[in-house]
């Protein structure tokens, strides 16, 4: 097959329209988030008896959402998938910007920079890392057909690449199911194993029906409809891990390790599956790697320091006109993440988590606060 009927010539202007894609998709959904929670923090506070989902607002948001979601889904059919998967850095240096908006905080200079000096360093980072791998990232794009998909899977190198990640996935699914291994590490690599799947899938499928629109049919190849089914069931099996991961451990941290595995394994993906990097230089593959390595550097800052609030601390009394325990938080109303913390960022969404239950022990402890022996004391005191 002639190598001039693979690759686009213009590959530099769909780079660009690519690039451009995903990041106007990367900062809609990022401040789309930021809406949704806004709204979710603003019922709590009010006390406002509506759900979320009858809220303008909310529904503001999630129109974003779509937009974002679907410029992300689009800017795959005309961008390397090595150049696109990157760009979602762009998501958490939004969110770092919309956290500082929120806050509202006035601070002297000194002290902003002492409170908020790593985070700061970290959007630059991730802006510098963000300019590298977009200026020296792959340049071929390759028109994927369904003749061109079914090329890519035959090849002996994807082949063992396809079998070394399921046998990986058994090895990790076995140890969290059977041995009960909740590390997060364990938890992000399936994650990671599977959003691989879902980028490669994604990138075929938008490619597909890009050529589609263009007059070139291309849904009623057989392969369409598989790689359509494999999207979606990695896309949803990987949301569920993530909904577990967000349950055990503290959603910055998910964030930044979530990104940076996320991304090595669509990196790798793309340079076995598609051969992204064939035809690049070693000047600028390192270049580019140099450039992922300083983002993956810039959003682990923008997450460290994002400060955590006090965890839940309820306390009990008893509502004398129901009878019943009554609890109580401390601090401010307003939307709990799973873990006992929350943030405006939108770089892990819990907005459909439920407030934590009240313990049975410290119901138990709650309706038997009154001992025996301080009841009659209290008789005592009222006969005398």
């Amino acid at each position: 097959m002639d190598k001039s009927t693979l690759y686009s010539g213009g590959s530099y202007t769909d780079n660009l329209i690519g690039t451009l894609l995903a990041i106007f998709g990367n900062v809609l959904v990022s401040i789309s988030l930021n809406i949704q929670k806004f709204s979710h923090v603003t019922l709590a506070g009010t006390k406002d008896p509506r759900a979320f989902y009858r809220t303008k607002t909310w529904w503001f948001g999630f129109v974003l959402t779509c937009l974002g979601e679907s410029a992300n889904f689009t800017s795959y059919a005309f961008a390397p998938l090595s150049l696109v998967a990157p760009l979602n850095g762009v998501s958490v240096l939004t969110s770092s910007i919309l956290g500082f908006i929120f806050l509202r905080e006035k601070l002297k200079a000194k002290e902003f920079a002492k409170r908020y000096g790593l985070s700061l360093l970290g959007c630059i980072l991730t802006i510098g890392g963000t300019y590298l791998f977009v200026a020296f990232g792959p340049n071929s794009h390759e028109k994927l057909n369904a003749e061109n998909i079914v090329r890519h899977i035959v090849g002996w190198h994807v082949l063992l690449y396809m079998l070394l990640e399921i046998i990986t996935f058994c090895l990790l699914l076995y140890f969290y199911k059977q041995r009960s291994a909740n590390y997060l590490v364990i938890i992000l690599l399936l994650v990671a194993l599977l959003g691989s799947v879902t980028v490669i899938t994604v990138k075929a499928v938008s490619g597909m029906l890009v050529l589609t629109i263009e007059g070139s049919m291309q849904l009623n190849y057989p392969i369409f409809s598989v790689l359509f089914v494999c999207m979606v069931a990695s896309a949803v099996f990987q949301a569920r891990f993530l909904s577990q991961a967000c349950k055990l451990h503290d959603s910055s941290l998910i964030a930044s390790v979530n990104y940076i595995l996320s991304t090595i394994f669509a990196l790798v993906a793309g340079a076995v599956f598609y051969e992204e990097f064939k035809n690049e230089d070693v000047l600028h593959i390192c270049m580019f790697l140099l450039g992922s390595a300083i983002c993956f550097m810039g959003g682990f800052l923008i997450t460290k320091n994002r400060k955590r609030s006090k965890a839940f601390e309820p306390y009990v009394t008893m509502d004398m006109s129901k009878g019943v325990p009554t609890i109580h938080d401390k601090g401010s109303v307003v939307q709990p993440d799973y873990n006992g913390s929350f943030s405006y960022g939108a770089l892990v969404n819990n907005d459909g988590v439920a407030p934590a239950a009240l313990p049975a022990n410290l119901q138990h402890q709650a309706v038997n606060s009154m001992s025996p022996d301080a009841s009659h004391r209290s008789l005592d005191m009222k006969e005398d």
